[in-house]
């Protein structure tokens, strides 16, 4: 009789333990996609600031070259675009044409030397060069964490779990191939 006690207390002790473990790796796995999410968040809230800024910089370079429309609905429409993607890879795309845009906006400021001098303009570029950085930041952070999520359900014993929560492997956030001009930010001189 004793032994039939000892041995129901090892089955409940294993069965407790089972239960209390799957409850951390679910857990666990729901934890690592909502840091994805509030990662890409970031992510979001960056690009949001960039392209709220465009338009006071477009504005800024209007005042002075009033015949360059072209690359001011060039910007807008790269904003447009910007702003309407969905999901990494497009977001990375879009962010890619708004960077060469951006990068033909501030060459045409260079034709105007009382442009370049405007507090305002000088202004408006340090807030986007700083924009740039927190993107980059921002970028990095997103895709260690999805590293770390993909990983999680890939491996044992996250993968038994991973089709029952449907967790999916999480999409990195990276320039287009063969888009090298990415790879850094607009450049901003002074």
């Amino acid at each position: 009789m004793k032994a039939l006690f000892i041995t129901l207390g090892v089955v409940v002790a294993v069965v407790v333990i089972t239960v209390i473990a799957c409850i951390g790796i679910r857990n666990g796995l729901i934890d690592r996609d909502e840091k994805v999410r509030e990662q890409w968040s970031q992510i979001e809230t960056q690009l949001q600031r960039r392209a709220d800024l465009i338009p006071n910089l477009v504005n800024t370079v209007k005042g002075y070259a009033k015949h360059e429309e072209k690359i001011f609905t060039e910007v807008a429409d790269a904003r447009s675009r910007l702003l309407s993607a969905q999901g990494p890879a497009a977001k990375a795309e879009a962010g890619a044409q708004l960077n060469s845009v951006l990068g033909r906006l501030l060459a045409v400021a260079e034709n105007y030397p009382q442009l370049k001098a405007s507090d305002n303009f000088v202004r408006l570029q340090d807030e986007l060069a700083g924009t740039e950085n927190r993107i980059s930041v921002a970028r990095t952070r997103y895709n260690q964490t999805v590293r770390d999520f993909n990983a999680a359900i890939r491996k044992f014993p996250g993968s038994l779990f991973a089709p029952g929560l449907d967790f999916k492997a999480a999409e990195y956030f990276q320039p287009p191939e063969g888009a090298a001009a990415v790879a850094k930010p607009p450049a901003v001189s002074f």
